[in-house]
């Protein structure tokens, strides 16, 4: 019975650990909808993110990539179009979650705010004032249980 308890408190422990994990989000402040894809070793469906929406997904690691890429358009179906995109990536590594934002192919929010903040106040914070990236590095790092947010516009 002991070793059933154990079992059981071990159980429960790293559940707990796991859901303490926080989340990626992105919230759209655009007046247009824009489109997303979760691209690890893996790409997800196109998700649309109306004005005034979120799309979220518990912070993952991928062990073939090493990280995960938000890819973000304007464009539907842009990720497979060559439409400019913004990527906001992540990575998890020994208990912290490293994020990020680039654009390729253009500049599909120019003219517009980007900002990518964690719930924890203490980790950096990304801003692109008027949706161009600017020079130089602007790689954050936070604990993992943090939420961190891209919000558009």
């Amino acid at each position: 019975m002991r070793t059933s308890i154990a079992t059981l408190a071990a159980i429960s422990g790293l559940s707990s650990l796991a859901s303490a994990v926080g989340n990626a989000v992105v919230l759209n402040n655009c007046p247009f909808p824009v489109y997303a894809w979760s691209v690890d070793s893996t790409v997800s469906q196109e998700y649309t993110i109306n004005q005034g929406q979120t799309y979220s997904e518990v912070l993952h690691g991928d062990s073939t990539t090493g990280g995960v890429a938000i890819k973000i358009t304007t464009v539907e179906g842009g990720l497979y179009n060559s439409s400019p995109e913004t990527i906001y990536a992540y990575s998890l590594t020994n208990g912290e979650v490293w994020y990020d934002l680039s654009d390729v192919f253009g500049d599909p929010f120019s003219g517009s705010p980007l900002t990518v903040t964690a719930s924890d106040a203490s980790c950096g914070s990304i801003s692109w004032p008027d949706g161009v990236s600017p020079t130089g590095s602007q790689v954050n790092v936070c604990e993992d249980t943090a939420d961190i947010t891209l919000t558009l516009c």
